[in-house]
């Protein structure tokens, strides 16, 4: 996997401008802040976030996929004061689930969610590398 970053443009922080990789591709739907059951435990941003992450984890695993093979993340959020306000939490939740990796991102605001409650809906796209 390579992180790219084109010549003169500054660091982004917390994601990546591009990524380029090779092997089995793995796509996950996008995952909201409810558990396992389907059950929410909150309604606190930063905490859907650290469910809808640990609930890619999950789903990664199934793959033999992990978070240092994400490649893409695409955000969905109803409410991007509500995002920004909250950077500080999730940046410690991600940090707790994915740890220090930091693939391409894109984040848009939504105008709403298939489930009601939820705050934050999160796809992915990894790439597992052939052994």
């Amino acid at each position: 996997m390579e992180f790219l970053l084109p010549p003169g443009w500054p660091r982004p922080r917390g994601y990546s401008n591009g990524v380029a990789a090779s092997g089995r591709s793995v796509y996950v739907s996008g995952m909201i802040g409810w558990d396992a059951q389907g059950v929410f435990h909150t309604d606190d941003f930063a905490g859907q976030v650290r469910q809808a992450l640990h609930n890619i984890v999950a789903v990664l695993a199934e793959a033999g996929a992990g978070p240092e093979h994400i490649v893409r993340m695409t955000w969905y959020v109803l409410d991007t004061k509500e995002y920004t306000g909250a950077y500080k939490a999730v940046g410690a939740a991600y940090r707790e689930v994915i740890g220090a990796h930091y693939p391409a991102m894109t984040a848009v605001q939504v105008a709403g969610l298939v489930e009601d409650r939820a705050r934050v809906e999160i796809e992915v796209t990894a790439v597992v590398p052939e052994t």
